[in-house]
């Protein structure tokens, strides 16, 4: 076969996330890239760091595979989700509006409602499932919409696109926690977004060893605030962390693509259980958005949420007799976990907030792992059958 010689060839989603490109150390031929632990640096050095505060070597390799893999212009690298959360946040000023989703992660309602609203940073939220309430952007009128999809830990699907195309003709900013799907499986900024942010935590690191977020976008503007904020507020990740969720990073697509499998496997086995009064997983044919999840995800992810037809402490015994489920906050890691929202990812939020967007002491939320699916699926009908 004869190769266009002028063509472009952009290379595919496996292999950006093993080629790291410049690793700031191209003279001793290292394969990975080494922990540059350093808190200074000599003025004058050809790559112009001068302070870890506010650059690192490995802060950019990071920075560049998630870029490359988001297809974004560019990105800028935190030391967890929250503190991504954190940056964008305190752009904002006294007065500004915030419109969200209203299931959203408990630690970014909290930070809103018990940190920026103390300087008048006002929060609304609303159902973004129901079309009706995509006139509210421009009732409204915020400074920023906040969007998860699939929701945490609801796993609602909304349509980032009709969302973003709205708040475009507005001129609001739009932005997406993709920490659920990562760039493997749903690309926010390429349906509209101005910000994509991840917990890189989760996912992306996959081996529940690290704590990381980012910011990814396409917009010179907000480039340049996450740039203060990273060095202004000290949110800074660090260079070993960094290091972990790079070398993470090289399995995503291998471990995403198991734990995707596992899950709809596990959901579509346990969806005629008499102890299920529910069960959510994206592409579930059941799923309300299931034909929306489709179009706007390449696989369902690794998330399930179950109601179950059990009382508390029968909730929590069922949680405790999983053998490969750990309870345990946190998702994403290549061994499979299980949540109690209502106490623990959600813990901070008043009941009956949480009662009316359906985050009772039945649910639980599952992070499926890469064990073998039979092993899991086993796990959890003998904790059933124990009960």
């Amino acid at each position: 076969m004869e190769l266009n010689k002028n063509k472009k060839i952009i290379p595919g989603f496996n292999t950006l996330s093993i080629h790291h490109g410049k690793s700031f150390a191209e003279e001793t031929g290292c394969i990975m890239p080494p922990i540059f632990a350093t808190s200074t640096f000599k003025h004058g050095n050809v790559e112009n760091f001068d302070y870890t505060r506010s650059g690192n070597p490995n802060f950019r390799i990071l920075a560049d595979i998630l870029k490359a893999l988001e297809n974004s212009k560019y990105c800028t690298v935190f030391n967890s989700g929250i503190s991504a959360v954190t940056a964008i946040a305190s752009s904002l000023k006294s007065g500004d509006k915030i419109l969200c989703e209203s299931n959203l992660y408990g630690c970014t309602i909290r930070m809103f409602e018990k940190i920026f609203k103390k300087f008048n940073i006002k929060t609304f939220y609303c159902d973004f499932t129901d079309k009706d309430n995509i006139k509210k952007i421009s009732e409204i009128h915020p400074t920023l919409i906040w969007l998860e999809s699939p929701t945490n830990p609801l796993l609602k699907i909304l349509d980032i696109q009709e969302i973003c195309s709205e708040a475009k003709k507005n001129e609001i900013p739009v932005v997406v926690d993709n920490t659920f799907c990562t760039s493997m499986i749903q690309r926010p900024l390429e349906l509209g977004a101005t910000i994509s942010l991840i917990s890189t935590t989760k996912l992306i690191n996959g081996h529940s060893d690290a704590l990381g977020g980012a910011v990814l976008t396409n917009d010179a503007e907000w480039q340049e605030k996450m740039i203060f904020s990273q060095k202004a507020l000290g949110l800074h990740p660090s260079p070993f962390d960094c290091w972990l969720i790079t070398r993470g990073l090289k399995t995503l697509p291998l471990r995403v693509e198991k734990q995707s499998k596992n899950a709809e496997l596990i959901s579509e086995e346990l969806l005629t259980n008499n102890l299920i009064k529910e069960i959510t997983y994206p592409f579930n044919k059941n799923h309300p958005g299931y034909l929306l999840a489709k179009s706007q995800m390449k696989l369902g992810g690794s998330m399930i949420s179950i109601k179950l037809n059990l009382d508390k402490d029968q909730t929590f015994k069922f949680c405790k007799q999983l053998k490969y489920f750990s309870l345990a906050e946190s998702l994403g890691g290549v061994e499979s976990l299980i949540c109690h929202p209502a106490s623990m990812t959600h813990g901070s939020i008043d009941k009956k907030t949480k009662n009316n967007l359906g985050i009772d002491d039945s649910l639980v939320r599952l992070s499926v792992g890469c064990e073998d699916s039979d092993d899991l699926i086993s796990d959890i009908l003998n904790s059933f059958e124990s009960l």
